[in-house]
């Protein structure tokens, strides 16, 4: 059974047991159960997000947006149902549906206009920060205190619980499930991982690889807009800058959960792993006293070591070649 387990999986399960073991020893609260289980609502957004920027990294590109169209998308919420009086449920689905039009746009300047992605997403990165702070603007709210008076029923979405069980978890689960039959049980998925190893190859067996490419930066920019509506429902109230610190946490759980930042190799179960990895990581450092400014190193390092060690074999091959060079001139 554990053959079927990819090595890497191992080593972050591994390394999560490790994690809450050790921070238990610091903090014994750190073992309630309850604290663990309701601690995911402060991650589950970066999960979700995680999750299907896996799905752009596999192809090859990158997405550093996702954070901006959460604020943009809790400002549209806001927006609609507290300003205009919009049902509250359609313009949650509307906001992510804008999430999805602002992946879209990502999506097809990249593989359509063949502009760089990572230029791209951080030119989209701007734009939404900025469309969301001139929303707020005409709501005639603070941009300090964002728009509130969100209705029970709405804030219950990430703060109820059911069977025991807090809806972050389960939504972290759900959207955990739906990543997962897309990449590994699809034809779709297969296409992506494809595209990512050799985009020319991919092409030439009659796969469309742009708009698979486009498709995943689409998913990307929905899975920002539902992180956007669990924040303002969790937070009670819709600011632009909802989302500004996530990108780092992002890209560390999708590369520190074993996806190549190159292409081609990568899986959301790893990224699922990683994901709570960090959550707990934070979660473990607060209770041990540790200050809110040095947990951000602690991301940081976690960010470049995956790098690092994801990368080492690419690492160890030039090193050698670089060895072998200098032999052979040595020779000459």
């Amino acid at each position: 059974m554990l053959k079927k387990i990819p090595k890497w999986n191992l080593v972050l399960l591994t390394t999560l047991l490790a994690e809450i073991m050790i921070f238990g020893l610091i903090n014994p609260r750190f073992w309630n159960i309850k604290i663990l289980l309701n601690s995911f609502n402060d991650f589950v957004g970066i999960a979700i997000i995680a999750f299907f920027v896996t799905f752009v990294i596999i192809t090859g590109g990158i997405d550093i947006s996702g954070g901006s169209i959460i604020g943009l998308t809790s400002v549209v919420t806001g927006l609609l149902s507290q300003v205009y009086g919009m049902n509250m449920w359609g313009a949650a689905l509307l906001a992510v549906l804008a999430g999805g039009l602002c992946g879209l746009l990502n999506g097809v300047l990249i593989a359509y206009a063949r502009v760089q992605a990572m230029v791209i997403t951080l030119g989209g990165m701007l734009l939404y920060s900025g469309i969301a702070l001139v929303l707020v603007g005409m709501s005639g709210a603070s941009t300090y205190e964002g728009i509130s008076g969100f209705s029970q029923g709405f804030i219950n979405l990430s703060n109820g619980e059911l069977w025991s069980v807090p809806h972050s978890v389960i939504i972290f689960v759900v959207m955990l499930l739906i990543a997962y039959v897309l990449l590994h049980w699809t034809r779709y998925g297969r296409y992506i991982y494809l595209t990512g190893i050799n985009q020319n190859s991919a092409e030439y067996s009659g796969i469309n690889t742009r708009k698979i490419i486009t498709s995943t930066y689409v998913l990307s920019g929905l899975s920002a807009g539902i992180a956007g509506i669990i924040l303002t429902s969790y937070l009670g109230s819709s600011r632009a800058d909802f989302g500004a610190e996530y990108l780092m946490p992002i890209l560390t759980a999708v590369v520190l959960g074993g996806t190549l930042i190159t292409g081609g190799k990568g899986g959301v179960v790893g990224t699922a792993l990683a994901s709570i990895i960090i959550g707990f990581l934070k979660l473990g450092l607060q209770m041990g006293g540790v200050q809110t400014q040095y947990i951000g190193l602690a991301t940081g390092m976690l960010l470049i070591i995956s790098v690092a060690f994801m990368g080492g074999q690419k690492f160890k091959v030039n090193v050698r070649r670089l060895l072998n060079f200098k032999k052979d001139r040595e020779v000459i």
